[in-house]
């Protein structure tokens, strides 16, 4: 992954300066970080400008190739893209031996938390999963808003695992004021419900709630379809971790707010997902939080609406 400078924000002068690494792939320009350079952040205009100017070169050397874009007042260019059409015409099919094994793929999804801390990540296995997750997933007029930040420095893991920590005891004096039995609170007390400590990868996932890539089709009526666009590319990567064998874990008890403050990223990205990253200690067909007696699965036909 290409590195880049980060600068804070002038206005968050009292919070910490995280260290950061930026993923970059080939084909999404707009993942891009802006280099700071001699801490004189670029104008807004100037970081649009940067997202959208497409880059020669890639760290993921995997990734497949663009495909050029196409001039519409061309008839050349008209008869390439209608011969392309004629191709796909005919469906891709997979085998039922693929079906079968996407559905285990489904099945032993798990939300790590208990990761090998001692066994560093394999970093092409890694990429590959990256490349391949971000670089197909769907977004709302392809405005693909995912901005994807490597946490590696001690200072900004140390703050983010800081923000987890409070925000986890406060939620457990909520459960235990709330609950005159005070079994959520025993129960929530015994979760672990962070791999911070462990997991050998971090990844801050952030929509871009600003950017013109898509000319924002679909997001006027519905702004939101770009967080969820990234919620979208977040499953794809944990499926495709999954299947080499890589454990992914969300953290959500987090101020996001305030963790984008001590990333020191822009101010127009929402925090989206918090990843922890890494092989599993254990695995297992069975969510940890129903094996621990938190919730229950509710059956297909309970959540199905059949007619309005």
């Amino acid at each position: 992954p290409s590195a880049f400078g980060m600068k804070r924000p002038m206005h968050a002068t009292n919070t910490l300066l995280a260290v950061a690494t930026c993923i970059c792939t080939r084909l999404d320009p707009t993942c891009a970080f802006v280099p700071i350079d001699n801490g004189k952040s670029p104008s807004y205009n100037e970081r649009i400008r940067h997202h959208l100017r497409p880059r020669l070169k890639s760290s993921l050397n995997s990734a497949p190739v663009a495909q050029p874009s196409i001039d519409h007042n061309d008839k050349s260019s008209d008869n390439n893209y209608l011969q392309q059409q004629q191709q796909h015409r005919h469906p891709r099919e997979f085998s039922p031996e693929f079906q079968l094994e996407f559905e285990q793929l489904l099945h032993w999804r798990r939300d790590v938390r208990h990761f090998q801390k001692n066994t560093p990540v394999d970093e092409t296995a890694l990429q590959r999963a990256l490349s391949t997750a971000f670089n197909s997933a769907p977004s709302v007029g392809l405005s693909q808003p995912w901005r994807i930040v490597r946490v590696e420095s001690d200072e900004a893991r140390e703050a983010a695992l800081r923000n987890f920590e409070e925000n986890n005891a406060e939620a457990l004096r909520g459960y235990n004021d709330n609950d005159e039995e005070n079994d959520r609170g025993r129960k929530y007390a015994r979760l672990k419900l962070s791999g911070m400590k462990e997991a050998p990868v971090q990844l801050a996932i952030f929509c871009d709630e600003a950017t013109a890539k898509g000319a924002g089709l679909g997001a006027q009526t519905m702004p939101e379809m770009r967080r969820y666009s990234v919620v979208s590319a977040i499953t794809s990567f944990w499926l495709t971790a999954r299947s080499v064998g890589i454990g992914v874990g969300w953290v959500s008890i987090l101020d996001a707010k305030r963790l984008s403050k001590d990333l020191g990223v822009e101010e127009d990205w929402a925090l989206v997902g918090y990843l922890c990253v890494g092989y599993p200690e254990e695995e297992d067909d069975t969510p940890e939080l129903e094996r621990c007696g938190w919730e229950m699965r509710m059956a297909i036909d309970d959540l199905v609406i059949t007619s309005v």
